[in-house]
């Protein structure tokens, strides 16, 4: 299984959150024995200071877990030679449709 994707990145988890970026990746089963994923994701801001800038995620994703840490691998524009983590978390998820609602907390040192 592999899924493409390109989500809106808000500034919080309300349905009409403020919309500042897109989450642009993919993710790919990455495990046979339990639900982990492979995640690569950039982060791509289209609004205020961040406009122009991305941030790069890329790690495993275990989506069975309250919260996951995944790498930041590195960024562009202002966050040029970042480096840092993420801390996933799972706000909603819809069974019958697959759609999820994910807070991303991320800390991160850059030059």
């Amino acid at each position: 299984m592999t899924a493409i994707v390109d989500d809106p990145l808000t500034l919080d988890t309300k349905p009409r959150s403020k919309v500042v970026g897109r989450a642009q990746g993919l993710y790919a089963l990455a495990s046979k024995h339990n639900k982990a994923l492979l995640m690569a994701m950039n982060f791509a801001f289209t609004y205020g200071k961040y406009n122009g800038s991305t941030l790069s995620v890329l790690g495993r994703n275990p989506v069975l877990d309250a919260v996951r840490e995944m790498p930041v691998i590195g960024g562009s524009g202002v966050f040029r030679f970042a480096r840092g983590y993420a801390l996933a978390n799972t706000v909603r998820f819809n069974l019958r449709n697959g759609d999820a609602v994910v807070r991303y907390n991320v800390t991160i040192m850059h030059g």
